[in-house]
């Protein structure tokens, strides 16, 4: 295995490993990672201390049409966008910085994020 390779498996469960304590659910991690299914479980046990949730992810029609939870959205969106746009970032570091600011950000204001990592 040459050192690159070693270097992107790291940041790879590095990257896991941010996801997995913003509370990602299993599926995502698959998605925004190269890591194989077996050693995402045994991270998320590792980092979590418990297995993952069983079944699909969450879904509500109502979530998604509610004023509220789109102003979140509009919200951690244009963090998100901002930070492509602004800094060399790649898509999943920019989502994991995002959603930190987008936390950080609400809590100022006293409100409850409405937004997780995974919606």
């Amino acid at each position: 295995m040459s050192a690159r390779s070693l270097l992107e498996d790291n940041r790879q469960v590095q990257r896991a490993v941010e996801l997995i304590k913003l509370g990602a659910r299993l599926q995502m991690l698959q998605a925004e990672t190269a890591l194989p299914y077996e050693r995402l479980l045994k991270l998320y046990k590792e980092v979590a201390g418990k297995s993952p949730s069983k079944g699909q992810l969450p879904f509500s029609t109502d979530w998604f049409v509610s004023w509220q939870p789109n102003v979140h959205a509009s919200l951690y969106f244009n963090i998100y966008s901002y930070l492509l746009k602004a800094s060399p970032l790649d898509d999943v570091d920019a989502m994991v910085k995002a959603y930190r600011l987008y936390v950080s950000e609400v809590a100022t204001l006293g409100v409850e994020p409405l937004l997780s990592i995974t919606r």
